[in-house]
């Protein structure tokens, strides 16, 4: 880490930070069934039998993520951000790196508005685009007024090391930790890439408890991380994605 920059490392029990990687996982009791993305018991074959409100990833008919092909042609509204610098607010919750966003940060499609509340990271990306997944995805989860969430997916490709993504790749905490770079902005709309065509379809979360009703956009220009950006994400979380879910029928929209 740089010495040039303030930062604040704090350890949070685990089950704390489960509650931030998704409000929609936490039991009222307060305690979280344990899940991991392995072949053994607790993998993502096996979600559904851990805890009884988790059977919607076994039963559900519209999961995430999916194989996007076949998709049609239509006219889709624009993709309309409003994002600014924020200091980087970052936590490992087991699972992925997030970054915590402050109130103020929207996603404006058609007549819906969305704020985000945190993007988080895979790899391999979760989505395959005709049968292929990226090297990560960057996953930007939003909730409108009516609490619906709206998910931007960014694909990220091996290239020149990216500057835009750098406050956090710079700054990755480990397991259990929460960091905080008091004197450092993140460009969030440096994140994304120049051009915002998208696909469009309805999913669901793709951690447990894999609730459905979410609106997932996908860009179809990746951004680039450098080899060694992706590297040393991948030294805390080698394999972090759900496998592809049967897309029974679906239709899959694609912006013109």
């Amino acid at each position: 880490m740089s010495a040039h920059h303030r930062i604040r490392i704090v350890a949070k029990p685990l089950a704390c930070l489960a509650m931030a990687f998704f409000s929609l996982s936490s039991h009222a009791d307060g305690t979280h069934k344990h899940w991991n993305y392995e072949r053994g018991h607790e993998g993502p074959m096996h979600w559904a039998e851990l805890d009884p409100s988790f059977e919607t990833c076994g039963k559900g008919q519209l999961q995430s993520p999916i194989d996007i092909r076949q998709a049609v042609k239509a006219t889709l509204p624009a993709l309309q951000f409003t994002y600014n610098p924020v200091p980087p607010n970052l936590t490992n919750n087991g699972h992925t790196i997030q970054v915590n966003v402050p109130p103020g940060q929207t996603l404006t499609v058609g007549d819906q508005t969305y704020e985000l509340l945190q993007f988080h990271f895979h790899t391999p990306s979760e989505e395959a685009v005709n049968g292929k997944r990226a090297a990560m995805v960057a996953h930007f989860v939003h909730k409108n007024a009516a609490g619906q969430l709206g998910v931007i997916g960014v694909l990220i490709q091996p290239g020149k090391t990216n500057a835009a993504y750098a406050p956090v790749f710079d700054h990755l905490p480990r397991k259990g930790e929460h960091i905080t770079v008091d004197d450092l902005q993140l460009n969030l709309g440096a994140l994304l890439p120049a051009n915002k065509a998208y696909y469009q379809y309805a999913g669901s979360l793709t951690t447990p408890p894999c609730s459905e009703g979410v609106n997932w956009m996908v860009l179809k220009e990746p951004v680039r991380l450098g080899a060694e950006q992706i590297k040393t994400f991948r030294r805390i979380f080698n394999a972090n994605a759900r496998p592809i879910q049967p897309g029974h029928g679906r239709l899959i929209k694609e912006s013109e």
